[in-house]
């Protein structure tokens, strides 16, 4: 048997060394077009430097190089931002409109300095109405005249033209010292309406003459022989017995007081200019309050623009309004820092008393105590168009030298939206000069000659805001 080792070669043996392998068409060419893209990017990079070269180098010898602390000094800081004028209140209106409290203006614009600032005010003011106003003014037989017309849709006063013989700087439009007399008779009758279901055709009783006041005239129960007039018809021709007994005898002192001051009574007036409230006093004597109830004493008092308040209540559905007599101010940089605005207050009477008291009051126009005068003074063409309500207030201050003299109402188109409330104060002297009712007659005719329907309300448009 034969057997076979196998043994390692000796060392002595070199073995052969492999022969690589050629390379395939497709990888030379692949490599080949590597050495390509890149020789392409060395010639690309190359050029890129050389422009970047050249650039500095014209750019070094055309601009010199600046030292930086000269180019933070030459740069202009830059401008401050001036804040934005802040709105103001109407009470920071009243402090501004100190000293200028807008009586008999001729313009609807004026400039106010207050420090350093100067501001526009641009004003409510009706200039035509204003002036016409003012150019028949009785000064020779009048010692206080008070004069306030109002928009009755938005409570801008259109004019507030006065004169107070005594004191010139005074404005009577705004001071509540005339005695309300007989236009108390409105809140009467709304708390009449109300709260004892009268309607103008409801009949009353009375004794005595119309326009005095007695206890006798008061007594719950009336005389066989007693007057019967309807509330329209008293209302009209202002008869004190019948409101007397109303508040003595159905209204009461909480009624009467709750009724006033829903129409503003005893506190303040909203209103761009300083005012005084309007006060009344009540006991509970039952002719004290027969006094106040139809207006038969001196120690309620209102003032011309309170009376314009109450009469755009019944116009307004019953709802009172804050008067304006500034439309908007403006800094100087004209900028607007306050826009007046529509402000309702709450409802005073329901609006279908308003309606009522409407009635009532066109019935003294027509028939009533107004009705001389505006028949007189009455443009027949203009005041066809118009419905037109008021009610007049007479009482002397005690003396003969002085009487006092109201007119309360409104005006509104049939067919339009046009409407103004006025209110007018005389204090007439010895003789008896122009009447209240005949300066309403005047201010309605006046404004409704030059004002066409639908065209908006007087005054430039405010600044930017």
């Amino acid at each position: 048997m034969y057997r076979f080792y196998c043994r390692p070669a000796p060392s002595s043996i070199v073995s052969r060394p492999s022969i690589p392998k050629q390379p395939t068409a497709r990888a030379i060419a692949a490599i080949r077009w590597t050495l390509s893209l890149r020789g392409y990017l060395k010639l690309l990079a190359v050029l890129q430097a050389a422009f970047l070269v050249a650039y500095g180098v014209v750019a070094g010898t055309a601009v010199p190089r600046s030292n930086p602390r000269e180019e933070i000094r030459a740069a202009a800081p830059a401008p401050r931002v001036q804040p934005a004028p802040r709105p103001i209140t109407k009470l920071e209106v009243q402090q501004l409109m100190a000293g200028h409290n807008l009586l008999n203006l001729k313009n609807s614009v004026l400039d106010i300095q207050q420090g350093n600032a100067c501001y526009t005010v641009q004003t409510s003011i009706d200039p035509n109405l204003q002036n016409s106003l003012l150019q028949r003014l009785d000064l020779k037989n009048s010692r206080t005249i008070g004069i306030v017309i109002m928009d009755a849709r938005d409570g801008r006063v259109l004019a507030m033209v006065g004169h107070d013989k005594t004191d010139p700087s005074r404005n009577p439009c705004l001071e509540s010292r005339f005695p309300a007399a007989s236009v108390f008779k409105i809140i009467t009758a709304a708390a009449a309406v109300e709260t004892c279901d009268l309607d103008p055709g409801s009949m009353l009783n009375y004794s005595g003459g119309k326009y005095t006041l007695t206890k006798s005239q008061i007594q719950a129960k009336s005389p066989k022989n007693a007057n019967r007039i309807s509330l329209k018809e008293s209302f009209a021709q202002s008869i004190n017995p019948v409101f007397g007994k109303l508040g003595a005898h159905a209204l009461g002192r909480e009624v009467i007081e709750s009724y006033a001051e829903a129409f503003g009574f005893n506190r303040e007036i909203g209103f761009e200019l300083p005012t005084r409230p309007s006060r009344i006093e009540l006991s509970n004597d039952a002719f004290g309050l027969a006094e106040v109830a139809s207006g038969y004493n001196r120690t309620t008092r209102i003032s011309p623009l309170h009376g314009a308040l109450m009469a755009a209540a019944l116009v307004n559905q019953g709802r009172l309004i804050d008067p304006t007599i500034v439309d908007w101010i403006a800094a100087e940089d004209g900028r607007t820092i306050y826009q007046s605005q529509a402000v309702f207050q709450k409802q005073a009477i329901d609006p279908e008393t308003s309606r009522v008291l409407c009635e009532l009051m066109q019935a003294t126009v027509r028939s009533g105590t107004a009705s001389r005068e505006f028949h007189k003074h009455g443009d027949a063409r203009i005041f066809s168009r118009l419905d037109i309500g008021g009610k007049t207030g007479h009482i002397s201050d005690g003396t003969p030298d002085t009487r006092f003299d109201w007119f309360v109402g409104y005006a509104r188109e049939n067919q339009g939206p046009g409407r103004i409330v006025f209110s007018v104060a005389v204090a007439h002297e010895e003789r008896i000069g122009t009447t209240a009712s005949a300066y309403a007659a005047l201010a309605i005719k006046e404004y409704f000659r030059s004002h066409v329907v639908g065209v908006a309300p007087t005054g430039r448009r405010p600044p930017r805001s």
